[in-house]
């Protein structure tokens, strides 16, 4: 059995090359006509070329050949060309703009075959299941499709339910991807920086993840989680919640929105909605997904946004979505206020703290790009300020200077590219900046919050102290080793006492800012409770604390600025 098993997968990666191989000559072809009608060169071979041949030839560009490719060798090429379109740092924005518009055109799956798909995932009749299945779906694509069902206790609700076999051909596909990727890599050595092995297995995680529709559930139940404990007034987004009874690795049962589609202006208006107001609540959301819960929806386009009856924004479809360390939301705020403020230098160094190499082989040049783009972007905000495109030339420099910058940063622009088209139809008029400058110092001033940096001091203390407990052992353990003779020591004298010297000024700088931290903080405490006695109805000891805080800070700064050359 296993011999016949490894005849039947070696013909069909052999009937897949022969696939793959036909469909690159049919395109490789009309780009060979396409450079002879150009050039008007072989003439006579331009004589022997079918009319049909020539004219789709010359119908489309070389980018629009490639999505033609993807489209044609079926889904695992598609979402391969989709991912892709994530990295403008790897590929022309001609061939993203390309790629974006891939589109999943397949049949549905039969309505037997898809409630055997169901009743197997669900271990259940369909009709015990549930009060009514739709057996047309409303919505197909190339790796699933989505049905209308209500409960037996009246809750409608969508079920996204896997094709069939997907996996088998996905996985197929990715063996041959990673063939052709290592054939690219040995022959094309020009090739070899873009790492197409490693291209190839990221796409396979992240399709891998997708086809995991547990997975999906775990990012729709942390969108809907992060929204519902958001109770301010600004909060104008919603989400599906998640039916856990009915959700499989293959089958997604999410609550039924319905609401109008946010692109449909006409449709908003006859409800009585105020458009500018919607994308202002757009906008709204969208920053607060990437500054204040650091996790967003990264493929906001029209067909996944609607304007609910409430006026609030219902998110729908969660298979890709982006997510921002605090630390790196703090990052991102410092970029966009030094952007703002034209501080080159400040630019250089956040994008230095953002990179995971921070070494600059050129710094003069990387300081003339950013303050050319700097005041490129200054001019360009007197007519419109556009924070993707900010982003994106952000990003060329980026590239061209050898900086890495995490994978979220090509999603978080391309994402801003694509909402920022939805709110441009709605809000022509809307001031991005004006919008997210309030989010971008809350992001910034978040960690110098006196209570965060008391508990970072406390924190350090509290380790400082379980240190002091292991200590006594690491020095015995390392006496040990040396009276062993496993440790060598060869120590040089020469200019040490300098170092000693700075080491010790370091130290006592440190021991100021902590004592001034501990004053502000205590000093704080006794106002805020009015600990008697009071002056003015204000704590006398909150009050000298901080004068005394006062003074080792602007001593401890002194001492600073003084630097080394004090004896």
């Amino acid at each position: 059995m296993g011999f016949f098993s490894q005849i039947s997968n070696k013909y069909n990666s052999v009937a897949r090359y022969n696939q793959i191989l036909k469909v690159l000559i049919k395109y490789g072809f009309d780009d060979l006509v396409f450079y002879m009608k150009r050039e008007k060169r072989f003439q006579f071979f331009q004589k022997l070329i079918p009319k049909s041949s020539k004219k789709r030839a010359l119908q489309h560009t070389k980018w629009e050949k490639m999505r033609l490719v993807c489209e044609e060798l079926g889904p695992t090429f598609v979402k391969f060309g989709q991912i892709m379109s994530n990295r403008p740092d790897l590929i022309p924005f001609d061939l993203v703009f390309e790629l974006e518009k891939l589109q999943n055109n397949v049949p549905p799956i039969p309505e037997e075959q898809a409630k055997d798909i169901v009743e197997f995932e669900l271990k259940d009749k369909v009709e015990n299941l549930f009060a009514w299945f739709d057996p047309k779906p409303f919505a197909s694509a190339s790796m699933a499709q989505v049905h209308k069902v209500t409960l037996h206790s009246g809750e409608r609700v969508v079920l996204k339910i896997q094709r069939p076999n997907i996996r088998d051909i996905i996985f197929e596909d990715i063996k041959v991807m990673y063939s052709i990727a290592a054939v690219l890599e040995k022959r094309i050595p020009s090739l070899k920086s873009f790492d197409p092995i490693g291209l190839v297995k990221n796409f396979e995680e992240s399709i891998v993840k997708e086809l995991d529709f547990i997975n999906e559930s775990i990012n729709v139940q942390r969108f809907y989680n992060n929204i519902n404990k958001d109770t301010g007034k600004d909060q104008f987004a919603i989400s599906p919640k998640v039916y856990q009874d009915y959700t499989t690795d293959k089958i997604l049962a999410l609550e039924f929105m319905s609401g109008i589609k946010i692109n449909n202006i006409e449709e908003l208006e006859k409800a009585g909605f105020d458009v500018n107001d919607i994308g202002k609540r757009l906008a709204t959301t969208y920053f607060k997904q990437i500054f204040d819960y650091g996790f967003f929806h990264a493929d906001p386009h029209p067909g996944n946004l609607l304007v609910m009856p409430n006026g609030l924004i219902c998110y729908l479809d969660f298979g890709m979505m982006g997510s921002i360390l605090p630390r790196d939301i703090e990052i991102f705020g410092q970029l966009f206020i030094s952007i703002i403020k034209k501080d080159v230098h400040k630019i250089i160094k956040v994008l230095q703290k953002l990179s995971s190499n921070s070494s600059i082989p050129n710094m003069r040049d990387l300081e003339f790009d950013i303050n050319e783009f700097v005041e490129k972007n200054y001019v360009r905000t007197i007519h419109k300020n556009e924070m993707s495109t900010i982003l994106l030339e952000l990003k060329d420099i980026i590239v061209a200077h050898g900086l890495k910058v995490p994978t979220y940063f090509y999603l978080f622009a391309r994402s801003l590219v694509t909402i920022e088209g939805v709110i441009e139809k709605l809000n022509p008029d809307l001031q991005q900046f004006d919008m997210v400058r309030p989010y971008l110092f809350k992001s910034v001033s978040r960690n110098y919050n006196p209570l965060k940096m008391g508990e970072k001091v406390l924190n350090s203390i509290y380790e400082l102290s379980n240190y002091m407990e292991d200590f006594p052992g690491d020095l015995k353990n390392a006496i040990r080793k040396i009276n062993s003779g496993q440790v060598k020591v060869d120590l040089t004298h020469k200019g040490i006492d300098p170092m000693v010297h700075t080491l010790q000024r370091i130290t006592k700088q440190l021991v100021s800012a902590f004592i001034a931290v501990a004053l502000v903080i205590g000093s704080s405490l006794f106002i805020i409770n009015n600990v008697k006695p009071l002056w003015r109805d204000t704590s006398v000891f909150g009050i000298i604390g901080i004068i005394i805080a006062g003074i080792l800070t602007f001593g401890l700064l002194l001492n600073i600025k003084k630097g080394d050359y004090d004896n």
